[in-house]
């Protein structure tokens, strides 16, 4: 199995593994196919230097470099990708996370999600584990 990373859960498994469920450590420890899309990437980036994104005395390029340190694979939004994200349904107001759906479903990957918004996007054939936030 492939797993995508959404960027609330990239963030968490490099700042703070313990709001993840046992489940999603264990695919995060064990798979060999744990993705992270650039634009994951770029909204990170976006955010923190817009100051509304805290990374607890790192960088997104640190995290970028431990993540890859621990096999997370980047994913490009392709081309083809790009041009034909207007098929899918707008049924979330974030564009960012609207072309992580996308890319999800164009390329047979599972989303691991914490925005239960995103499952509205099954009848597109978005496969989800959405992960439940629980304060510590």
């Amino acid at each position: 199995m492939k797993y995508l990373l959404d960027t609330h859960i990239f963030i968490w498994s490099m700042l703070m593994p313990g709001k993840l469920s046992t489940n999603v450590k264990e695919i995060l420890e064990n798979s060999p196919h744990v993705f992270v899309s650039t634009i994951a990437l770029w909204e990170l980036s976006i955010k923190f230097g817009l100051g509304k994104l805290q990374l607890e005395k790192t960088t997104p390029e640190d995290l970028w470099s431990r993540a890859s340190g621990l096999g997370f694979k980047p994913l490009v939004f392709s081309p083809e990708e790009a041009l034909s994200f207007h098929h899918l349904d707008k049924l979330h107001k974030d564009a960012f996370d609207r072309m992580l759906v996308w890319q999800a479903v164009k390329n047979n990957l599972i989303l691991i999600s914490m925005d239960e918004r995103m499952k509205l996007y099954s009848k597109n054939g978005l496969q989800l584990i959405w992960v439940k936030y629980e304060k510590n």
